[in-house]
């Protein structure tokens, strides 16, 4: 959001969408394409069939809401897409994948989620929302700033609120975190017995966060705390999705700063089995999936998402290479913590995803051990 980026860098990253969309559109129903009736968009609240499947999408460029947008187009969906900047609504123009407004079920406005009459007015004739934007800070390298928290929550609220001041927006999808799960001092245990199942009736302690300067955890659950006191005994379905640490093709690039923010507490994070990664296909199905069970109440609340925890230092390894990390901290950190072989304390559980997704049948969990910090 507002993020300045050498003119190369936004070049390269405008390749890479320009290269996604092409990928799409080849495949079959594929992608961002044209088709005839889907300017419902534009439509008052209620003037037809088609309104119904009019949503909006806040940071829609970013590498959770471009898979997101691009999954409700293969879904059927008429999509606005609510641009903060200028560079925004410029990378946008030289993708040349769009036309005017609407020419391939894609719709733009400028909306700042700091304004809520912006918003508003972004949302307004949109049946539901998905808000995935969020906010980075250039300037260092974790990518996160502890102000940056403050306004992540402040921004969930103003979300909230826009959806709730519209007349046509009845469900709103939000991205929080799995870090807004699993960050507290202390779980209560008995490794004699069973361990500890982390899902989703479980947060991370703000107090924690805060202590440890792990400012992306507090701001994921600071804001997703915000939007379910917002949205409390309002005539608004709320659904949040948590997912791990997203990767896929060109998360590098394209969620650099993400990732290493996300990545911040990484020496207890992977001795204790707490890094976890997320496909970003994954992410954004979960999101449709739980957008359309809402309609007949089949879903509500919190899902952890996530596809794979990772165990080795080797593992970590490469995933800090792949976000062009200096090597070796991460995987010399878990060879340090010693035994492997200690029972587990906590189990992580994924079940409730699961049973939306129809992916699995039963509960499928990964074992990961206590946080301690150096």
């Amino acid at each position: 959001m507002g993020v300045l980026r050498s003119t190369q860098s936004l070049q390269a990253e405008v390749d890479e969408l320009r290269a996604a969309l092409l990928a799409d559109g080849a495949g079959a129903g594929g992608g961002w394409r044209r088709g005839a009736g889907q300017a419902g968009a534009k439509r008052a609240p209620g003037a037809g069939g088609a309104e119904s499947r009019a949503v909006c999408v806040t940071g829609g460029i970013s590498f959770v809401g471009f898979a997101v947008v691009d999954r409700l187009l293969r879904h059927g969906y008429t999509v606005r897409l609510a641009l903060e900047t200028q560079e925004d609504m410029d990378k946008l123009r030289e993708m040349e994948m769009f036309g005017e407004d609407g020419r391939d079920g894609v719709w733009t406005v400028m909306a700042n989620v700091m304004d809520p009459e912006s918003l508003r007015r972004a949302f307004d004739g949109c049946a539901g929302v998905f808000h995935t934007s969020a906010f980075v800070d250039p300037g260092g390298m974790s990518g996160y700033t502890k102000h940056m928290a403050r306004l992540e929550a402040q921004a969930a609220e103003r979300v909230i609120e826009a959806c709730i001041a519209t007349e046509s927006v009845r469900k709103c999808v939000f991205t929080s975190s799995l870090l807004a799960c699993v960050w507290r001092q202390n779980y209560p245990h008995d490794r004699r017995r069973f361990p500890t199942v982390i899902d989703e009736n479980c947060w991370s302690d703000e107090s924690f966060c805060r202590d440890n300067k792990l400012w992306f955890a507090l701001g994921k659950t600071a804001a997703e705390k915000a939007a379910w006191r917002a949205a409390r005994g309002r005539d608004l379905k709320l659904v949040t999705i948590c997912p791990a640490l997203v990767t896929g093709p060109g998360f590098r690039r394209r969620n650099s700063t993400a990732s290493i923010a996300y990545l911040k507490g990484t020496r207890a994070m992977l001795a204790d089995g707490l890094v976890a990664t997320a496909n970003v296909e994954t992410v954004a199905e979960a999101h449709v999936r739980a957008y359309e069970a809402m309609g007949d109440n089949t879903a509500g609340g919190r899902y952890i998402c996530y596809d794979h925890v990772v165990r080795r230092p080797e593992e970590f390894a490469e995933l800090e290479r792949q976000l062009g990390l200096p090597g070796g901290g991460g995987a010399a950190a878990a060879q340090d913590t010693g035994d492997d072989d200690r029972p587990a304390r906590f189990e992580l559980c994924k079940r409730k995803l699961a049973r939306l997704m129809s992916a699995r049948r039963r509960c499928t969990y990964d074992a990961y051990y206590s946080v301690a910090f150096d």
